[in-house]
């Protein structure tokens, strides 16, 4: 490194973590500057959603680190009483102070969350474009850098550099010179960054401080594995080779929640000039296969996998929860709530769907940390849908869904049934409204699965913002099943509301009809009139708390009808 290069970008005093703040107004702080301000900040906010998740997790690594923990509850509500332990010898900035070298990132020898040296057989320096998640490859819509990154300030750079070893794709990637895994000058897939693995679930609170402290889990946590006295953040190991770290040390960890937030699942170096980064080398670290790793992951639901079970000839196999970028956060409620498929503890069977440990955790708050049942907690919901061998980034979710955190209760599980329950009544009615639609299509001899679609797709819009509200207003002090009860009547409404639309847009070919014929042969005329009463006794019937039902169905299998 030339002597006019500027040798230092401290992440422990630098601005370079982007916050907003509770006035709305967004700003870039360091580190100490971050913990210091956790009372006035909003949140993080990520060049993307997945970077924040991320950010996060670099940040309650290094909280863990500084409690030695939590130990227990009690040392958990110590911290949520007296506040983030700022000061004095065993506080965050003294804590910082002694690992500043490791937080530097462009120190010579231990770069922050790099590898010094590191260099390809040709030593070819790649375009930032491989760093920075918001550049498609071979994509050029919908990105805010459609031509590419020529250059990164260090702020940005650092954060990116996080975010690679969180979520980089997988692929072919050139090989790193020393790393016995090249071939020809590349090294083959080994899967995405770790937290690409996840359905990413956090807890937020109102400010910073309570978003850090809600999801820092004690080391007692039922379920949940931390090697106490051996979990240690990357900055407290050796300063990664090109090569993976020796195969017998991989196979004893990850160690707990600190090595899991701050996992090296990349070499990375970063070329750089006085005035910012210019080009990066990129390579495979350490790889860590997600199967069975629900008891050391607490930050996404998992499910069982039976085709892995027999692939790998063992009696479990769990794997990460990925969200649907399709489904929105409170649809899946009963994962997030019960985590559990119906009737499997009767039947004496491991759990098909485990939910995230970080919600476990939460619930004991309300069971032994004092917390009141109408304490209302946000999960948010973050993750990547990779594609092409997980060569590409396709999507990036995140959503988020409001609850009292008596849903989470273990205890007394009823209202949490109920909250799962009316998810169900909201899907049954929609999947009449798209019936419906489907009819309607019918009755004029066109396709019917496009106007299902449609009308499906309307329907889950038009109860998502009162589902939302109805869910955060939950409460124990009033009858489970009175509350299902309103929440049937605003989706009865609401879907009647829009078939009434759709019958009004129908046109006269549909009020006239057509013959079609039954899924049992059966030929009856068809008709817009026909449908909507078929609509209007089923929508009854999936919602029974709203209105008295029709003595007779009007129609039968409409659904089932084919031209």
């Amino acid at each position: 490194m030339s002597s006019d290069l500027r040798t230092c970008f401290d992440l422990t005093r630098e601005p370079w973590l982007p916050v907003l703040r509770k006035d709305g107004t967004e700003v870039q702080l360091s580190l100490s500057g971050v913990f210091a301000q956790a009372t006035e900040i909003r949140r993080l906010v990520g060049d993307v959603p997945t970077q924040e998740f991320a950010l996060l997790r670099l940040l309650l690594a290094i909280l863990h680190d500084v409690v030695e923990g939590p130990a227990d509850l009690d040392a958990w509500q110590e911290l949520w009483q007296d506040g983030l332990p700022l000061d004095g010898a065993a506080g965050i900035g003294a804590y910082l102070d002694r690992h500043r070298d490791r937080f530097d990132l462009l120190h010579p020898d231990a770069p922050f969350f790099q590898t010094p040296g590191l260099r390809t057989g040709k030593n070819e320096i790649a375009s930032l474009d491989r760093l920075v998640a918001d550049v498609p490859n071979g994509t050029l819509f919908f990105t805010m850098r459609a031509r590419g990154v020529e250059r990164l300030s260090f702020a940005e750079a650092a954060r990116w550099v996080v975010h690679a070893h969180a979520f980089d794709t997988s692929g072919i990637k050139t090989g790193a010179a020393g790393d016995p895994r090249t071939e020809g000058g590349r090294v083959y897939p080994l899967g995405t960054g770790w937290a690409g693995n996840l359905g990413g679930v956090f807890v937020e609170g109102d400010d910073l401080r309570e978003t850090l402290l809600l999801n820092l889990i004690a080391l007692d946590t039922d379920n949940l594995r931390i090697d106490a006295g051996q979990d240690r953040p990357a900055w407290r190991h050796p300063v990664p080779g090109p090569a993976e770290t020796d195969p017998l040390e991989l196979s004893r960890r990850p160690t707990g929640v600190r090595d899991l937030y701050t996992w090296q699942s990349r070499r990375v170096r970063l070329a750089f000039d006085d005035d910012g980064v210019h080009g990066v080398v990129l390579a495979y670290g350490d790889p860590l296969s997600a199967r069975n790793q629900h008891q050391r992951e607490p930050m996404t639901g998992w499910r069982r996998s039976p085709t892995q079970e027999k692939a790998q000839s063992l009696p479990q196999v769990y794997l990460p929860r990925e969200h649907d970028p399709g489904i929105s956060a409170w649809r899946g409620l009963s994962a997030l709530v019960a985590g559990r498929a119906p009737g499997a503890e009767q039947r004496g069977e491991a759990a098909a769907i485990v939910r995230p440990r970080i919600l476990d955790w939460v619930a004991r708050l309300t069971i032994e940390g004092g917390f009141a049942e109408d304490f209302l907690v946000r999960a948010r919901l973050v993750g990547a849908q990779y594609g092409t061998q997980q060569s590409v980034i396709d999507e990036m979710i995140d959503d988020a869904v409001a609850m009292p955190v008596v849903l989470l209760h273990e205890r007394d599980t009823r209202l949490g049934q109920e909250a799962i329950d009316a998810v169900a009544d909201a899907e049954a009615a929609v999947r009449v409204l798209g019936d419906l639609a489907a009819d309607l299509a019918r009755a004029i001899g066109a396709d019917p699965e496009p106007a299902r679609t449609h009308a499906t797709r309307n329907g889950y819009g038009m109860l998502d913002g009162p589902f939302r509200e109805w869910l955060a207003t939950l409460t124990s002090k009033a009858v489970p099943q009175s509350q299902r009860a309103a929440w049937q009547d605003l989706a009865y409404t609401a879907v009647a509301r829009l078939g009434a639309q759709e019958v009004a847009d129908a046109g006269d070919g549909a009020w006239e009809g057509r013959i079609v014929q039954t899924g049992k042969g059966q030929e009856l005329w068809l008709t817009a009139s026909r449908a909507d009463a078929t609509f209007r006794y089923r929508l009854c019937k999936v919602l029974p708390g709203t209105a008295p039902e029709p003595h007779e169905e009007p129609l039968k299998e409409p659904a089932e009808a084919s031209s």
